[in-house]
């Protein structure tokens, strides 16, 4: 297949990605993230709701953010934005990439909550916020440069497209 068949292919469904409503990854991920989420919180006694756990007659609503919906997006975008990988190692690399952000996130989950019940809603509030301010994003890019070098690929997200189309331009 040619290059740049395959260039605007994966383009093109980056660009479908970024357009389609985020609740996608939401709806997707709901059930099986409060499932999760609540097999480690059995000592709490959670019932599900819809898209709420209810612990102790308090209701914890979760919405796109807390299903960790834009970090699925993103990996999604680092994989389709990069060079010369294989269709096989693309969805490779997404499964695997998704499935330690979705352990990630029930322990996350499942940590606030305990924060929340044994050290009350400031603690909660302020971990809660420096998870999320700081430590989602770094962890998605850790996550990505781990993938990169335990699967041996050698190019950058965009930058070596790039860097072909100019090497192309110039040679025509």
């Amino acid at each position: 297949m040619r290059y740049e068949f395959k260039l605007i292919t994966r383009i093109g469904l980056a660009l479908i990605l970024v357009l389609l409503p985020i609740d996608i990854f939401y709806l997707l991920l709901l059930k099986p993230t409060l499932y999760a989420a609540s097999i480690f919180l059995g000592g709490y006694n959670p019932i599900i709701l819809e898209d709420s756990l209810v612990i102790n007659n308090a209701v914890l609503k979760f919405i796109p953010a807390c299903i960790a919906s834009l970090a699925y997006l993103l990996l999604l975008l680092l994989i389709l934005t990069t060079k010369d990988i294989e269709i096989r190692k693309r969805i490779r690399l997404f499964f695997i990439g998704s499935s330690i952000i979705f352990m990630a996130n029930i322990i996350r989950i499942d940590a606030l909550i305990y924060v929340y019940f044994e050290y009350g809603n400031e603690m909660f509030n302020m971990l809660h916020l420096f998870i999320w301010d700081l430590l989602s994003s770094v962890f998605v890019a850790f996550l990505w440069i781990a993938l990169v070098k335990i699967y041996g690929i050698k190019s950058m997200p965009v930058y070596d497209d790039l860097k072909t189309l100019y090497k192309q331009a110039r040679n025509n």
